[in-house]
């Protein structure tokens, strides 16, 4: 079978092919977590990273403006990164969640999640104005992405923000994921991060699944659970603030 023919089925069952291709990326992330890091960096925030360096190569390659889906044989990753798979994986989220879980967050652990949005959020936008973006939803999105690389992405196509500025939010989220990742264990003995209680509130503030997941499990494994379920509520609160309530608060201060 020629590199031709393997192209054209491959281009034909693009779906198939990105599910291969992203699959295949995954391992090799999570594979080299433990090997180079022994868990500590995340297989997740490894992945973006490759994710990312493969997008600006593929533009480069083919001077395209969809990344690695410009190359015929991986056309259908652009299915599988699409609003459609995006807003499926957030769903799918939602409903891993009920009463009764969120309950055991309590109120602080509520309080928590929404400061972490906004405090993240404010940032986010701060550094965005640093950078030279001055129109509300740049900022917005690029203040979103600060929050998490999933509320970027969200809040930038629901406001209609330039892929330039959506991809900046996603650096942003990956950013900020590698460091919680990295800097948990570090501060976990300064601020008493050793009880569920504390995870959960920790869990909202930074609000990062994969970095608080990742941080905590180097820290002890024990807390993951508690940590997680608080960021992914977190997740939930930024996609209906970033887009809403914080975007007429931007454009009111921008004019």
């Amino acid at each position: 079978m020629g590199f031709g023919m393997l192209e054209e089925i491959l281009a034909k069952n693009g779906v198939v092919t990105a599910f291969l291709f992203v699959g295949s990326l995954v391992w090799v992330s999570y594979w080299l977590s433990g090997r180079l890091t022994k868990g500590r960096l995340h297989g997740s925030a490894i992945a973006i990273t490759l994710g990312l360096v493969l997008a600006y190569v593929g533009g480069k390659f083919t001077g395209g403006s969809n990344g690695i889906a410009d190359i015929t044989m991986l056309g259908g990753v652009a299915i599988l990164g699409g609003a459609m798979f995006r807003d499926f994986a957030i769903v799918a989220t939602a409903f891993g969640a009920d009463m009764e879980t969120i309950k055991k967050a309590g109120v602080l652990g509520g309080i928590s999640v929404v400061l972490g949005v906004v405090v993240s959020f404010t940032l986010g936008g701060i550094v965005a104005v640093a950078f030279g973006f001055h129109d509300a939803v740049s900022i917005t999105t690029i203040g979103a992405g600060a929050a998490t690389y999933i509320v970027g992405p969200v809040t930038g196509t629901a406001l209609g923000a330039s892929s330039d500025v959506i991809a900046l939010s996603v650096a942003a989220g990956l950013v900020k994921s590698v460091l919680v990742m990295v800097g948990t264990p570090l501060v976990a003995p300064l601020i008493g991060l050793n009880n569920p209680r504390s995870a959960m509130v920790y869990g909202g503030l930074m609000g990062t699944t994969s970095g608080v997941a990742g941080g905590l499990a180097a820290t002890d494994p024990k807390l993951v659970p508690y940590g997680a379920m608080t960021a992914t509520f977190y997740t939930g609160a930024g996609c209906l603030l970033a887009p809403s309530i914080l975007f007429i608060i931007v454009r009111a201060i921008t004019g």
